[in-house]
């Protein structure tokens, strides 16, 4: 059961943090260089944010479900709870993305009459938009840096440090030289 626990909790990370890396280094730059304008770029980009967020959400409920009850050892209650730490973060980050940052850009956004690029620059609801935008990237970007973490404690769950009680394997001596 725990092994079915722990592909669970990586396949929901696989998909999270390759969502967020697929869309800061891929659909966001691409939308911007290929589609004719800023305003369209942005309609993909904001509507990919969307369907990113809530599919973050259903990882991060899915990876807290996962995470086996009984563990062994004080190293992997550690690195459990630190990879549930980083969860919580990750979802913080989430729904302040989601439900704080999206929804004032997007009232910005329709009080200069959809377009923020056609809005005069002095106008107060762009000053604002233009304000937000940096401050959603890092919160997306501070999701991202704590995914990678938790993929980072993962991969630390397997090391021989993660129970000091295990036995540790010995090394097989290279058949090759042996001759």
């Amino acid at each position: 059961m725990s092994e079915f626990l722990r592909v669970v909790r990586l396949l929901a990370m696989v998909v999270w943090v390759g969502g967020l890396v697929f869309f800061a280094f891929v659909v966001a730059p691409v939308a911007f260089h290929v589609l004719p304008s800023k305003h369209e770029a942005g309609m993909v980009v904001a509507g990919t944010l969307r369907a990113l967020n809530e599919t973050g959400f259903v990882c991060g409920f899915l990876f807290m479900m996962a995470v086996p009850w009984k563990l062994q050892g004080p190293r992997s209650h550690r690195l459990a709870l630190a990879e549930l730490l980083c969860i919580a973060g990750m979802m913080a980050a989430t729904m302040v993305v989601q439900w704080k940052i999206v929804p004032q850009m997007e009232r910005d956004r329709i009080a200069v009459g959809g377009d923020v690029d056609a809005a005069a620059e002095d106008n107060p609801a762009r000053r604002d938009f233009e304000r937000l935008h940096p401050v959603s990237e890092k919160v997306e970007g501070t999701a991202l840096f704590l995914g990678v973490g938790v993929v980072v404690l993962m991969g630390l769950e397997g090391s021989p440090s993660a129970d000091p009680s295990a036995p540790r394997a010995t090394q097989v001596p290279n058949a090759s030289s042996a001759d």
